[in-house]
């Protein structure tokens, strides 16, 4: 139907130019521009947003269900457009924009089924007793509640699932919270080709159109303008480090703090016990590399830690794991920068003393090729540089003496989204003993698998302890991400006129 982008930013239903342009990277070559954001139109969107609240927030869950469908069937109506401009931008394949195309609508999808059934209210009702002595008792009523216009951040390695529409988008949607998206300028085309999907929705659902607003980046202070203004009541990001923790500062250092879910980044180690070792070491170590490599290892769950006690197994494991590599070449990474930051954090972590480089790739522009590590438990411990996170198909191996030391790495780990124990029945007294190790260091622990690929369903977390996520009580995928963005209300001696909706 040609969905294409236009450059502008999307403002409570309108298409807002700025006052300057920045210029969006293709792998075609092709050059796109698009308005920069500022201060003043973050403040039209997040006014809008208020605006909106007590019209959406109110509407019926049903409403608010069909809303989040018809988003789905928009977004699925520009699926060509999309692909197309995705693969352009990001240097992704097409199977990957389809596959991730699929996931963000049935997150919609899901989230539109999840509200219809009104579990997630968590209604809790203590009948009065009027008789009770000494005292009485009320009648009280908790109802979970929307608590406000949401801020949300592109993420740069999943310009669907985790951008325009994604997770947070439709979570914070579906809770009854406008939001409002500061766009990631990796991919502005696809998430503007997404905001015209949502605007589309909109108009046909009659939904307040400060509901959604979309502001494209630029520069730094098109964030910093979102987390501070007044009118946003929580954050949803998934980036680097040292950029969500700044953001995460000044959330908290605003006069009324408010909640930043941030997602940072994570080595989502495995640990291969000895029994598993020693009777498929090697098929283990060559299953690790699409997991590694896979979206050019620009994936938030990438397993790229491997902790294993020294020995004939180990050898084997290694030597699975460096052939497979061996026939794996070069990818296109999301952006120039994000390259020169893959071969740069390489370059730092093969550098450390006591280190051995067993797969070294090619420098290269855009591109990225596998980079594979190995060093001792005593040097990893001593060294926090190997705990940074180096965002691409890069991997270090542990060795380490014996159980004990296995058990110690288990501590010294900080936190993750993930971690593996790869174990057969002979490793059932060990893996006992990390279990309640592991417990602590993740939202989600894995058994003889690889930690790329996430279910979107009701059991999914995806969060864990800092740095992986700056509140380890929250998972950012799968129906319990709404809860991010409710608040417990108690209601005592509700009259009865006024127990309608979900307070009925």
């Amino acid at each position: 139907m040609g969905f294409k982008p236009i450059g502008k930013h999307l403002i409570a239903g309108e298409w807002v130019d700025g006052p300057s342009t920045f210029e969006a990277e293709q792998v075609s070559g092709g050059h796109l521009e698009y308005a920069i954001g500022t201060p003043e139109l973050v403040d039209r969107a997040a006014e809008a947003a208020e605006a909106a609240f007590p019209s959406y927030s109110a509407l019926p869950r049903a409403e608010r269900a069909r809303f989040l469908e018809r988003i789905a069937a928009e977004i699925d109506a520009r699926g060509d457009e999309i692909t197309e401009i995705g693969c352009d931008e990001t240097g992704l394949p097409e199977a990957r924009l389809k596959g991730e195309r699929a996931r963000t609508v049935g997150q919609l999808r899901l989230f539109a089924a999840h509200i219809e059934k009104g579990e997630y209210l968590d209604r809790r009702h203590d009948a009065a007793m009027p008789d009770r002595q000494p005292l009485p008792r009320p009648d009280l009523l908790l109802v979970q509640q929307p608590i406000g216009p949401v801020a949300v951040f592109g993420a740069s390695n999943f310009p669907l699932a985790f951008s325009t529409a994604g997770g947070d988008t439709a979570a914070a949607l579906a809770a009854g919270c406008p939001v409002v998206v500061k766009g990631h300028s990796a991919h502005p085309g696809t998430g503007e080709i997404v905001a015209q999907a949502i605007d589309a929705a909109i108009k046909a659902c009659g939904v307040h159109p400060g509901v959604f607003s979309l502001i494209q980046g630029g520069n730094r202070t098109v964030g910093e303008s979102v987390v501070t203004h007044p009118r946003i009541k929580a954050v949803g990001f998934t980036g680097s480090l040292a950029g969500g923790r700044a953001l995460f500062n000044l959330c908290a250092a605003r006069p009324e703090p408010i909640p930043f879910f941030g997602e940072l980044g994570s080595l989502n180690p495995m640990f291969v016990l000895p029994g598993a070792l020693a009777a498929r070491g090697e098929a283990i170590g060559k299953a690790w590399a699409p997991s590694l490599t896979g979206s050019c290892g620009q994936l938030c769950t990438n397993g790229s830690l491997a902790f294993l006690i020294d020995g004939p197994g180990a050898d084997a494991f290694v030597a699975g794991i460096t052939a497979a590599l061996a026939a794996i070449g070069p990818q296109i990474m999301l952006t120039r920068g994000i390259a020169a930051a893959f071969h740069k954090g390489a370059a730092a972590q093969k550098a450390v003393p006591g280190v051995k480089v067993l797969v070294d790739a090619p420098v290269e522009e855009r591109s990225a090729g596998p980079v594979l590590l190995e060093t001792t438990g005593e040097v990893f411990r001593t060294n926090h540089a190997l705990q940074e996170e180096v965002f691409g198909p890069f991997g270090t191996i542990v060795r380490v003496r014996d159980a004990a030391e296995l058990k110690a790495m288990a501590v010294a780990v900080e936190g993750q989204l993930t971690t593996t124990l790869h174990m057969d029945d002979a490793d059932t007294a060990l893996a006992k003993e990390l279990l309640p190790l592991l417990e602590r260091k993740a939202g989600r622990l894995l058994f003889n698998g690889f930690p790329t690929g996430v279910e979107v369903v009701d059991s999914m977390v995806h969060g864990g302890p800092y740095p992986a996520s700056t509140n380890f009580g929250a998972t950012s995928v799968g129906t319990l991400a709404i809860r991010r963005f409710l608040r417990p209300v108690c209601y005592q001696n509700l009259p009865a006129a006024l127990a309608t909706g979900d307070l009925g």
